[in-house]
């Protein structure tokens, strides 16, 4: 968004308008999100939003914070990296203008994986919606004959800018057969339990430890209503976190360290169990009494 406003001669330091928690609190209010655009009305051009935030784990309202930008004449726009493969979403009837996303994360495609996009058809399917382009945008029956101008091919297409890598293709393919097999629904509701499950662990823990220096030691910054979050806990640690996060990565538990000193776990439903759940919990309370 920095480069976007540099490109339009913008200063990003005054052109660009952030959002920040409440003092003492860790994640977004939807209201402050809400009276923030309200506040500066039709001189925003674009509402840019994550869908789920990376540090905390937050999953926005992102049908409230749609309406409220296109109430004021902004375009609508989320970066759903942390949310594809990981929430039901319906862009469509949330009157999404535009979303992009990576399939590394929660689409288990890989490194370097093909990324996504999704563009409303009230936008995708207007061949004079203006738009940088890309060939392979063009309509694919007259993409080879080299003709001069650019005749969007419909829908997200139109804004594609080269032929797909096809070995990674293909793994994202599978991973993709396996999300229409299983379902979202029936995803979200064993990744519901599974969360939940493991935030339970996770406070018992603070409940029966025996230093007061450390209860409350994993502290959740992650919001506790599921309905505001997806499979992931941020877990803020104290001055020993960094060696936390290295004593579980020794054990084999592949987290996440975020700066400066979050862990970020995901109990991912397509492929973590509750054992896996039960046998982190078991960790960091070793963790503790060796500490």
């Amino acid at each position: 968004m920095e480069t976007q406003a540099r490109w339009h001669g913008f200063d990003p330091d005054k052109a660009v308008v952030g959002v920040a928690p409440r003092p003492g609190e860790e994640t977004l209010r939807t209201e402050d999100i809400l009276a923030t655009i309200q506040q500066h009305g039709d001189s925003i051009a674009v509402v840019m939003f994550s869908g789920v935030n990376y540090y905390t784990g937050q999953f926005f309202d992102i049908k409230a914070i749609t309406e409220q930008a296109q109430c004021v004449g902004a375009f609508a726009g989320f970066d759903l990296a942390h949310a594809a493969g990981n929430l039901p979403l319906q862009l469509h009837d949330w009157g999404v203008d535009f979303a992009c996303w990576c399939s590394y994360k929660y689409l288990n495609s890989g490194p370097g994986g093909p990324s996504g996009l999704f563009v409303h058809e009230k936008h995708g399917n207007d061949p004079n919606f203006p738009r940088f382009a890309g060939w392979w945008g063009h309509d694919e029956e007259s993409r080879f004959q080299m003709r001069k101008g650019f005749k969007p091919m419909l829908g997200a297409a139109g804004w594609q800018l080269s032929n797909a890598q096809i070995l990674s293709m293909a793994a994202h393919k599978v991973s993709l057969d396996m999300f229409d097999e299983v379902g979202m629904e029936l995803l979200r509701e064993k990744s519901l339990r599974l969360t939940a499950y493991l935030e339970y662990l996770l406070e018992q823990l603070n409940a029966v430890s025996r230093s007061p220096s450390a209860v409350h030691r994993f502290n959740i910054i992650t919001p506790t209503n599921p309905e505001e979050r997806g499979a992931q806990l941020s877990i803020l640690t104290g001055s020993e976190g960094k060696k936390l996060f290295d004593y579980l990565t020794d054990n084999g538990v592949i987290a996440d360290w975020r700066e400066p000193n979050v862990i970020r776990v995901a109990p991912v439903p397509m492929y973590n169990s509750f054992k896996d759940c039960w046998r982190l919990a078991d960790l960091l309370g070793r963790f503790e009494v060796r500490n």
